[in-house]
């Protein structure tokens, strides 16, 4: 996958806010990285599942906004997560790809790993706008 330079970096100001870092965003992939940090604990002390989320919406959209130059012409219509273990410490990665492209919706997938662990996986439905 080549490296797209203007993408890479950080994203809106909520990813900053967060702390998400895009690492590759070309051809209809996407990689994302976040570190885990206080302010992004749950009640239990894991990563908050909202902040999961938002690493791999922001992955998707990178995803999708790389086939169009990095200019976003699609929106999330509908996101389905499996959480699939927690996150106390470290760093995960969001590697999202477009696996459909179509006039008027996208169908794009992601994975998020803590090394070699599964953390969740999901898929999602953009609309072109």
């Amino acid at each position: 996958m080549s490296v797209r330079q203007e993408a890479v970096g950080t994203s809106s100001a909520f990813g900053r806010l967060l702390g998400l870092e895009i690492l590759e965003a070309a051809d209809g992939q996407a990689v994302l990285r976040l570190t885990m940090h206080d302010g992004l604990r749950n009640v239990r002390g894991k990563l908050h599942g909202g902040a999961l989320f938002s690493l791999i919406d922001t992955a998707m959209g990178q995803a999708s906004h790389s086939l169009n130059g990095g200019e976003a012409k699609a929106v999330t219509l509908e996101c389905k997560v499996n959480y699939i273990r927690g996150v106390e410490e470290g760093e995960i990665q969001c590697r999202a790809w477009v696996v459909h492209n179509g006039r008027r919706t996208q169908v794009i997938e992601a994975e998020v790993h803590q090394q070699d662990k599964l953390v969740a996986k999901a898929q999602a439905t953009f609309a072109v706008v």
